[in-house]
């Protein structure tokens, strides 16, 4: 039989509402309502640049305008709901998943161990027990507060001095976790303190988190295969989420879909049996521009976004500034289900404006009266949200 086919614009529909972009972005977004929608997501990327605001509250914002970055704290660092760890990068997750980190801690301490040595040196082996001694005795302490006898390096954001290193392993491999941070560093103390209840509680085992990985990333991406399982939580292996799939699909628990790419190509993914029929009624998107962070969830797949949305986009990191085709961090624009363009923005925080140096249309969208109205809009409803009361548009902001 031939497997169903999912439309594009039915796929982009469904796609945006897993990732919570289909709904106007309104509604209560602080305490059991925020910590709601961190769940329905999966997790939110944790990221230091600040151009505008950092990455954590720019994805929360634009799925609920009325947050602010001081709603977020709470749920660390009182209640402790969420936790932070690391998926594909760093995190906030949700407490309730914490138990199904325990393989990958456990698996992080033999990889790290062995790896790091060869990226850091291997002198922070030494260090272990001493930090973990150290945070058991004196309580909750960063990187300044271990190895003050160190040499600390010169050479930017990844040289670490061997306690340091040593702190990191310790939070990746599940014996610290991080309790605040102050000025976005990471404070760290025993996992047993912070989380008494999540780390007393007995890991699942493999086969259970392999299927709870699965299962829960394909309810957040609605289709998907078996390496996009995978990479969602980054906990199992793509080998592992090929043979679930496998299984899955005989169970009748999964079945093989066609998604419509922007460009008119069919790609098989799994899906939820019925996921056509659902697509189908999703409404749509509200008539409105939302500006979206580089590492929004549903575009951190740079390649899945590329096919779903004919969206080509890149932080061009390493592209030398006269080279490059766009700034440094340009902020993705999505319009209803589709991403219309690149702006490039930042806060000037001491004069209390938001600067627009610029905007690059996608090619086909044109800057008509009404489109540039709810950019604007969109531009102070940003400016809200981050402090700044006047914006400023630079004389060529609206490019070609």
């Amino acid at each position: 039989m031939t497997s169903p086919l999912i439309a594009n614009a039915e796929a982009r529909r469904l796609f945006l509402d897993r990732h919570a972009l289909i709904e106007p972005p309104t509604g209560p977004a602080k305490g059991d309502a925020l910590l709601a929608l961190i769940h329905r997501l999966g997790f939110v990327q944790v990221d230091s640049i600040n151009t505008v605001e950092r990455a954590h509250h720019m994805i929360l914002w634009s799925r609920r305008q009325g947050y602010r970055p001081r709603n977020l704290a709470p749920l660390l660092e009182r209640d402790r709901t969420l936790f932070e760890h690391w998926t594909h990068d760093a995190a906030v997750i949700p407490v309730a998943f914490f138990a199904y980190w325990k393989l990958r801690f456990a698996r992080d301490a033999g990889r790290i161990h062995a790896r790091w040595a060869n990226w850091h040196g291997s002198e922070f082996h030494d260090k272990v027990e001493d930090v973990l001694a150290h945070v058991r005795a004196e309580g909750p302490c960063g990187s300044g507060e271990v190895g003050t006898d160190e040499r600390r390096g010169k050479g930017g954001w990844w040289e670490w001095h061997p306690s340091k290193t040593a702190l990191e392993y310790l939070w990746r491999s599940g014996e610290l976790s991080v309790c605040h941070r102050r000025n976005f560093a990471k404070i760290f103390d025993l996992t047993e303190r912070v989380h008494p209840e999540a780390h007393a509680a007995p890991p699942p085992g493999e086969a259970a988190t392999i299927d709870w990985s699965c299962n829960a990333a394909l309810d957040r991406l609605g289709f998907a295969t078996s390496g996009e399982l995978a990479a969602f939580w980054g906990l199992i292996a793509p080998e592992e989420a090929k043979a679930w799939c496998t299984g899955a699909l005989k169970r009748g628990e999964i079945e093989e879909v066609r998604i419509e790419g922007a460009d008119g190509a069919h790609r098989g993914c799994f899906a939820r049996p019925g996921l056509s029929e659902l697509a189908a009624g999703i409404p749509e998107a509200p008539n409105r521009i939302r500006i979206l962070s580089p590492f929004d969830p549903a575009l951190r797949d740079r390649n899945r976004a590329e096919r779903l949305f004919g969206f080509h986009y890149r932080i061009e990191v390493f592209v030398p500034a006269p080279k490059r085709r766009y700034g440094y961090y340009v902020f993705p624009l999505m319009e209803r289900d589709r991403m219309i363009g690149r702006l490039d923005a930042k806060c000037l925080r001491d004069e209390g404006a938001l600067s627009v140096t610029a905007f690059w249309p996608e090619p086909g969208i044109a800057m008509g009266a009404g489109r540039r109205a709810r950019l604007e809009a969109e531009l102070a409803r940003l400016g809200q949200f981050t402090g700044c009361r006047d914006i400023w548009f630079a004389a060529d902001w609206l490019r070609p």
